[in-house]
C-alpha cells in the first residue's frame, strides 16, 4: 500500500467514525425533480436516498401543526428541522435531527451526513475504439454536516466532504470529478434579520454552494463524485410573501485532489436572482441576472480575459386540474472576451403530460433545447453561449457527451412507476450542432470535436434507461 492510499483509507475511517460517534444518519441529499431533472450516470449503482416531495425549494420554516418531517434537500443547508421541537415522531433518526440547547428550544443543534457508493462501467469511453477506452471502478463519498442556530437570529453550518475513487484508468485518470480526499464542503455563517409582514434578511458569509432554478445554468453538480461547485463569498438573502431574492458575490473554489481548496482569484461570480409564485396561479417565476469575471479564457485564438453577463428568466408550473405541465427558460448573454464583443443566448423547454389515473402513473414528454454557436470564430463577435455551473447531465443525456454550447437537442420521454417506490424512466435525444464553424462541446464546456465549415452539423443520438427504487425514506438503490 502506497502512502497515497494509506491516507486516503485512514480519511475514510475517521470521517466513519465520527458519522457513528456523532449519530450522523447515512443519508443523502434530496435528488432533483424525478420528472425533469435527471438523475445520476445511466450506467451506475449508487445509494441515495428516496425523498417525500419532488421540486427543489427555497428552504421554509416549518408549519406549525405539519405532521410531516422535513424532505432531504440537494443543499443540506436548507433543511429545517426545528419542527421538532414540537414532535419527534417516531424516526430514530430524529433524535440527532434536532437537539436542544436551551429551554425554549430556540437555540439547538442538528447533525446530518450520507453515504454514497457508486460503480460506473465505461465501453468506448469519449468516443474511443480501443481497450483503453473500456473500464470499470468505483467512486465512494461520505459527507457529514453540522447545524447550529443561536437563537432565531444566528447560525453557524459547516460540511465535510470525502470523496474517493479506486480503479479509473480511462484518459483522465483520477480527476476532480472523482477525487477530492478531504475538505470543507459548506462553511458559513448567517445573520437572520426579521422585517415587517413575516419578511425576512439574512446576511451570509463564508463557503457556500449555489443553487438557482432548475439548474441550467448554476448547479452544486451533484452527480459528480466530489461535488465540485463551490464558492467563497457573500450573499443576501431576502424573504417576503413567496418570493426569495438572492444577492451574491464569490468566487470560484478551485478543488485539488489531495490539498485544500481554496478560492480562485481569477474566477469572480456574482448576479441578483428572484424566484416566486405568481398570484392566483401554479406558476413559478426566475427572473436573473448572473455575471462572471474570468481571467484565463481564450476563444479562437483571442487573448485570455473575459467579462460575461447572463441575463434570463425562466416560467414552470403545474396545473392541479389539468395533466399538462411546463417548463419554459430563455437567456441571453453580453459582455467582452478579450477585444471581442459577446452575443450569446439560449433557450429550453419541456412540455409534460401525466396520466395520473393509469395505476403506474406514465408521464410523458417533449422537449426542445437550443444553445447558439459562433457563425464566425475569427470575427469581432463571440457567440458560443457559456453555460456557467450547470447541471447539463441532467438535460443533454446521461453519458454527458454533450454540453449547453452550440447545440441543438429535440428530447422526448417516458416515465412510469410499476410500484410503490419504484420509478422507471426512458429518455432519447436527437442532437445537432447550431452552428457548423462552431465546435461540439462535452457537458464539461471543453471541446469534444473542432468545426469546420460545410461540416455536418448532426452529431448523433441517445437513448437513456434508467431505473430507481427507494428501499426507505433514507436509502435509494439507483
Amino acid at each position: 500500500m502506497d502512502r497515497r492510499e494509506s491516507i486516503q483509507r485512514w480519511t475514510i475511517l475517521v470521517l466513519l467514525f465520527h458519522g457513528i460517534l456523532w449519530g450522523s444518519e447515512i443519508v443523502a441529499e434530496r435528488a432533483v425533480h424525478e420528472e425533469e431533472n435527471r438523475p445520476e450516470q445511466s450506467c451506475e449503482r449508487a445509494v441515495r436516498p428516496v425523498t417525500e416531495d419532488k421540486k427543489i425549494q427555497p428552504a421554509e420554516k416549518s408549519k406549525a401543526g405539519s405532521s410531516a418531517p422535513p424532505s432531504y434537500q440537494n443543499l443540506r443547508y436548507q433543511e429545517d428541522w426545528s419542527l421538532l421541537r414540537r414532535q419527534n415522531g417516531d424516526d430514530p433518526w430524529h433524535s440527532l435531527k434536532f437537539i436542544p440547547l436551551s429551554d425554549d428550544g430556540n437555540t439547538y443543534l442538528s447533525f446530518g451526513g450520507q453515504f454514497r457508493i457508486r460503480s460506473e462501467s465505461w465501453s468506448d469511453f469519449g468516443f474511443g475504439d480501443t481497450d483503453f477506452f473500456d473500464d470499470t471502478f468505483g467512486l465512494l463519498r461520505v459527507r457529514l454536516h453540522s447545524d447550529l442556530h443561536l437563537g432565531s437570529q444566528v447560525r453557524l453550518f459547516v460540511e465535510g466532504k470525502s470523496a474517493l475513487a479506486r480503479g479509473r484508468e480511462l484518459p483522465g485518470g483520477l480527476r476532480t470529478l472523482d477525487v477530492d480526499s478531504a475538505d470543507l464542503q459548506n462553511t458559513f455563517l448567517d445573520l437572520d434579520l426579521p422585517l415587517k409582514n413575516d419578511a425576512s434578511l439574512t446576511f451570509r458569509v463564508g463557503r457556500q454552494e449555489l443553487q438557482f432554478g432548475k439548474q441550467r445554468l448554476v448547479s452544486p453538480l451533484d452527480w459528480s463524485n466530489t461535488r465540485p461547485r463551490m464558492f467563497d463569498g457573500f450573499r443576501g438573502i431576502l424573504r417576503f410573501r413567496s418570493w426569495r431574492v438572492d444577492g451574491f458575490w464569490s468566487r470560484f473554489v478551485r478543488l485539488r485532489k489531495y490539498a485544500f481548496n481554496n478560492h480562485d482569484s481569477g474566477t469572480d461570480f456574482f448576479g441578483l436572482h428572484a424566484s416566486g409564485r405568481l398570484p392566483h396561479t401554479p406558476l413559478t417565476l426566475d427572473v436573473y441576472w448572473l455575471g462572471l469575471e474570468r481571467e484565463g479564457t481564450a476563444l479562437a485564438g483571442v487573448a485570455p480575459g473575459e467579462q460575461r453577463h447572463t441575463i434570463g428568466s425562466r416560467l414552470g408550473g403545474k396545473s392541479t386540474q389539468q395533466p399538462w405541465d411546463f417548463d419554459l427558460e430563455a437567456a441571453y448573454q453580453f459582455g467582452r472576451n478579450a477585444s471581442r464583443d459577446i452575443e450569446a443566448f439560449m433557450v429550453a423547454s419541456q412540455l409534460g403530460y401525466a396520466l395520473n389515473a393509469v395505476k403506474i402513473r406514465p408521464r410523458l414528454y417533449l422537449g426542445f433545447d437550443f444553445a447558439s454557436g459562433d457563425e464566425d470564430p475569427f470575427d469581432n463577435t463571440v457567440q458560443t453561449f457559456d453555460q456557467l455551473f450547470p447541471l447539463g447531465h441532467a438535460y443533454f443525456g446521461f453519458i454527458d457527451a454533450v454540453g449547453r454550447k452550440n447545440i441543438v437537442d429535440l428530447s422526448q420521454g417516458v416515465s412510469f412507476q410499476p410500484m410503490r417506490g419504484m420509478s422507471i424512466r426512458i429518455d432519447g435525444h436527437y442532437f445537432w450542432r447550431a452552428q457548423d464553424r462552431d465546435a461540439l462541446y462535452n457537458a464539461g464546456g471543453a471541446i469534444l470535436r473542432e468545426g469546420a465549415p460545410a461540416s455536418s452539423k448532426r452529431v448523433g443520438s441517445e437513448i437513456d434507461l434508467t431505473w430507481r427504487y427507494g428501499i426507505d425514506r433514507h436509502t435509494l438503490i439507483f
